[in-house]
């Protein structure tokens, strides 16, 4: 009887596993394209690169231009687990994570901020532009715009620094506590600036576009913030619920 022929589904099968049994951590590397068919019976070099896909899809494995593919790092955190590091530690990224400056400015805000902070277009707002990434590779890009209330008590927020608190300091210096994050996602057409940022490739290329809206307890608006990830990545809300269920 013939041994049963080694499919892409087979090979993205193999790797999940090892992704999810911690066998691979994230960062890891994953053996090249060749190698995985060698690995695998000398299957195809388009086998593997599909079930390479599979893995990218689903959000276990990151393309590391120049490199090759690794490991992710885990889904996205909620908001009060980052809140909750900052309140412990003094930042809210994890210790895989770093985050890179690109621009800090003063700008008129757009329709989409003005309506999520309760201004008119064209308001004066700090607008802070970074690039996150976990085991050196990029995952996002993220743009926080702050009103004039918020920049005037946070003088280090025009600082070139990120420890992914901002809006944490902002609540203290303000005397409030955050109360509640609303988040919008949809889907749009990457930037040609977004391509080259967090590495991707081919036409057309669509990312998920997350707008964050950060009150306080006393209603006024520390933070808007228009976060850019590739259409690979998952996204997961964790929804606490009463512990009997109702």
């Amino acid at each position: 009887m013939a041994a049963k022929r080694v499919g892409y589904e087979d090979i993205a099968a193999e790797y999940r596993k090892k992704i999810e049994s911690g066998e691979l951590s994230p960062g890891d590397m994953l053996p090249s394209v060749k190698a995985l068919a060698r690995e695998f019976g000398g299957v195809a070099d388009t086998t593997v690169i599909r079930a390479l896909r599979m893995l990218k899809l689903e959000g276990l494995t990151l393309p590391k231009p120049g490199v090759g593919t690794v490991v992710a790092g885990p889904v996205s955190e909620s908001i009060a687990t980052r809140v909750a590091r900052h309140a412990a530690t003094g930042s809210a990224m994890a210790r895989n994570e770093s985050s890179r400056i690109l621009r800090i400015d003063t700008v008129g805000a757009s329709e989409s901020v003005a309506s999520r902070m309760g201004v008119e277009p064209g308001t004066p707002v700090l607008m802070r532009h970074r690039v996150v990434s976990r085991h050196g590779v990029p995952v996002h890009l993220s743009t926080s715009y702050y009103p004039a209330y918020v920049s005037a008590v946070t003088p280090e927020l025009s600082d070139p620094v990120s420890t992914g608190g901002s809006r944490e300091l902002a609540a203290e210096r303000l005397g409030s506590e955050q109360k509640e994050v609303i988040q919008e996602v949809s889907a749009r057409p990457a930037t040609q600036e977004e391509k080259t940022a967090l590495g991707l490739s081919g036409d057309p290329v669509y990312v998920l576009q997350t707008m964050r809206t950060v009150t306080l307890v006393d209603d006024r608006v520390v933070e808007v913030a228009v976060r850019v990830a590739s259409s690979s990545t998952v996204i997961r809300w964790v929804t606490p619920l009463h512990p009997d269920g109702e």
